[in-house]
C-alpha cells in the first residue's frame, strides 16, 4: 500500500520518509493532488540481474565457434580512417 504525501510535507519531512522506505514503506508524492513521483526501495535483484546477463553471455560465446580467416589489425586499422 502506498501512502500519498504532498510535496511540502515530502520536502520538510524526508528524513522520516526514507527511514519509512528502509522499513519497507512507500510513497506517493503529489504536487497539487496530482501523483508526480514514487520514493520506494530500490531493488535488491539490480545486481544479481547484472551478474546473470554476463552469464548469459558467457554461455552465448560458448556455443559458438571462434571466427577464423580474420585479419584483426585490419580491421582495427580500417576503424582508424
Amino acid at each position: 500500500m502506498k501512502i500519498e504525501v504532498g510535496s511540502y510535507e515530502a520536502k520538510t519531512k524526508l528524513p522520516e520518509l526514507l527511514r519509512g522506505v528502509q522499513t519497507g514503506k512507500r510513497y506517493t508524492i503529489t504536487l497539487r493532488g496530482e501523483a508526480v513521483a514514487d520514493l520506494v526501495p530500490p531493488q535488491g535483484g539490480q545486481r544479481s540481474d547484472a551478474a546473470a546477463a554476463a552469464e548469459e553471455m558467457r554461455a552465448f560465446m560458448r556455443t559458438r565457434q571462434p571466427a577464423t580467416g580474420l585479419d584483426l589489425q585490419a580491421l582495427i586499422e580500417e576503424g582508424r580512417a
